[in-house]
């Protein structure tokens, strides 16, 4: 997959071409990109996605956001998973946001993408003011010599399946309803950073993982696998608990930090890039009176988890 992020590109070759924000690349995102990839094979075009960097939301109230679900690293990660050849990630300001549909149409999907099919979703709205909708695409489409598609939603337990959904879901700790919606456990990758060794300390030491994303879409203790431990074979899963949260006993006012202690597992691994699949909420954070407390709460959770996957 290869990726443009340059401000304009020009297509070598017509593509076929689908837009979104894709956070999260949940079941409904995974549906378009296999309609994507099938039509451009079938049509024999490259398969681009066009994707945005902030979020737009982000971009415009960035105190009201909405979290975050995937990084842009992440996503790219996703994106390549389902074997589309081109992402352009757009540089979302002022000047890109002032850009009207009819432009937008005509300078970037036409001359620049050289589109020849389109899919977007049943709620796209695109331009200056979301003042660009489907039917715009539509009238447009026989002048330049594209075709435009609708994709419905898909629905998963009687809910449409959207980024809003997944982060109520993780919101409420409820990650096997968000896992379906995903289609895989929800997860968060990072490297592992140094920390202040409290957990060493007091019999579990942990990997602090470096967050990209300042506002997670969940908090507490959680029982995890972990990705990339484990240098000589990277996809081998590890059991542990982790903590996602500012850490009330040890800080009045932290900021959130991820936290992993693996079972049975005492090797350096500072500096390596670690995937963490969150499988169950265990319990809220809480702040303890005591670090002596803490540490008698942290061996149930140990012992809940272990108990998890022996039953798994």
């Amino acid at each position: 997959m290869h990726t443009w992020r340059s401000r304009s590109i020009y297509a070598k070759a017509p593509l076929a071409l689908t837009i979104g924000n894709f956070d999260g690349v949940h079941l409904g995102h995974q549906a378009m990109l296999t309609r994507l990839k099938n039509t451009a094979d079938s049509l024999r075009l490259a398969s681009c996605v066009m994707t945005f960097e902030p979020h737009p939301r982000e971009f415009f109230s960035p105190d009201q956001a909405p979290a975050r679900l995937t990084s842009l690293r992440e996503k790219l990660v996703l994106l390549a998973k389902a074997h589309v050849d081109y992402v352009r990630v757009c540089r979302f300001n002022y000047d890109f946001a002032k850009i009207n549909p009819e432009e937008f149409i005509t300078r970037i999907l036409h001359k620049e993408l050289s589109v020849r099919w389109l899919l977007v979703g049943d709620d796209f709205r695109f331009g200056a003011r979301r003042s660009g909708d489907f039917a715009m695409l539509q009238a447009f489409s026989t002048q330049l010599g594209f075709e435009v598609e609708k994709m419905p939603s898909i629905i998963v337990d009687g809910q449409r399946v959207s980024s809003t959904g997944v982060r109520q879901t993780l919101a409420a700790g409820n990650l096997s309803a968000a896992n379906r919606l995903l289609g895989r456990p929800y997860s968060i990758s990072g490297r592992v950073i140094g920390g202040d060794k409290l957990g060493k300390k007091i019999g579990f030491p942990t990997a602090n993982i470096q967050l990209k994303l300042n506002h997670p879409p969940l908090s507490g203790i959680f029982i995890v696998e972990v990705h990339g431990a484990i240098r000589s074979s990277p996809d081998t899963k590890l059991p542990g608990v982790a903590s996602l949260g500012i850490r009330p006993t040890i800080h009045s006012n932290g900021k959130p930090l991820l936290e992993v202690h693996l079972f049975d597992f005492n090797q350096e691994i500072y500096g390596q890039h670690l995937q963490v699949d969150f499988l169950q909420k265990l319990r809220d954070e809480e702040k303890y009176a005591t670090i002596e407390m803490l540490i008698k709460q942290i061996e149930i959770d140990v012992a809940q988890a272990k108990d998890f996957f022996l039953t798994a």
